[in-house]
């Protein structure tokens, strides 16, 4: 259940492409993706924080089964001396099809099951020590995809919701991962290659993740705020009274 949660945090549902009257290069994209998470990109184009709704699908390949779930979701970048790119916070909060809460300070991560009484604990150091390439490392790495990532142009390049279609192959096995497609936001790339500006618009429209045994999880997003000065306290779990730690493993392998 815990390994269906996380990998659904990084899935937006796609559709279909259409072609685009203009042409950009790949670099150009992946540039206006990854610019605004750089550590050395000024600090009034950086995306510090962002908030959206959003809406997710699920497919188990197995038992040929989708589900929908939605919610809103929180996330928070800071940058450290010691670290070599932003730490991501992050907060989900699931509405359908059951109520639950994923919550990251950037340190551990604990996954809310109010209707079971239980919340999931894991120390996400362990969780990168232990897996390598997983769905938290790629949320933590935004400003450095193309080092942990082959990217190359999706089919189709250009997508109906109005951005380019991108396909990321992990540079080092994952078994969480085989392939993400992203949709990045035209909107967002024009204004990189007209104005060299980012840091006002989020450029992730969707993205959809496959994993080794063929199941695939979406999400899109819609309301998306950017740089709103979000609090740290969004992202810390208060563990209610009568509510049991439940190790990760007890559940199943990360």
């Amino acid at each position: 259940m815990l390994k269906g949660l996380v990998t659904g945090l990084l899935l937006l549902l796609l559709v279909p492409g259409v072609s685009a009257a203009a042409e950009v290069e790949l670099s150009g994209v992946i540039a206006a993706l990854e610019t605004p998470f750089k550590e050395q990109t000024k600090k009034s184009e950086r995306i510090a924080d962002f908030s959206a709704d959003f809406f997710q699908e699920s497919h188990i390949a197995s038992i040929d089964r989708t589900q929908h779930g939605q919610g809103v979701v929180q996330f928070k970048f800071e940058t450290a001396a010691v670290q070599k790119s932003p730490q991501a916070k992050f907060r989900w909060q699931y509405q359908e099809p059951n109520v639950q809460e994923i919550i990251s300070d950037g340190q551990m991560m604990w996954v809310y099951l109010p209707e079971n009484r239980q919340v999931i604990e894991s120390d996400i150091s362990q969780i990168d020590a232990q897996q390598g390439e997983n769905p938290v490392t790629f949320l933590s790495g935004l400003g450095n995809l193309s080092r942990d990532f082959s990217i190359s142009w999706g089919v189709p390049r250009i997508v109906a919701t109005g951005g380019y279609l991108l396909q990321l192959e992990p540079r080092k096995k994952s078994q969480f991962i085989q392939k993400i497609e992203i949709v990045v936001s035209e909107k967002a790339v024009n204004t990189w290659l007209k104005k060299n500006k980012t840091g006002e618009i989020f450029p992730i429209l969707s993205t959809l993740v496959t994993d080794p045994n063929g199941n695939r999880t979406a999400i899109k997003f819609r309301e998306v705020r950017v740089n709103q000065k979000l609090s740290d306290k969004l992202f810390t779990f208060d563990r209610p009274e009568g509510v049991e730690v439940v190790d990760p493993a007890e559940q199943m392998s990360f």
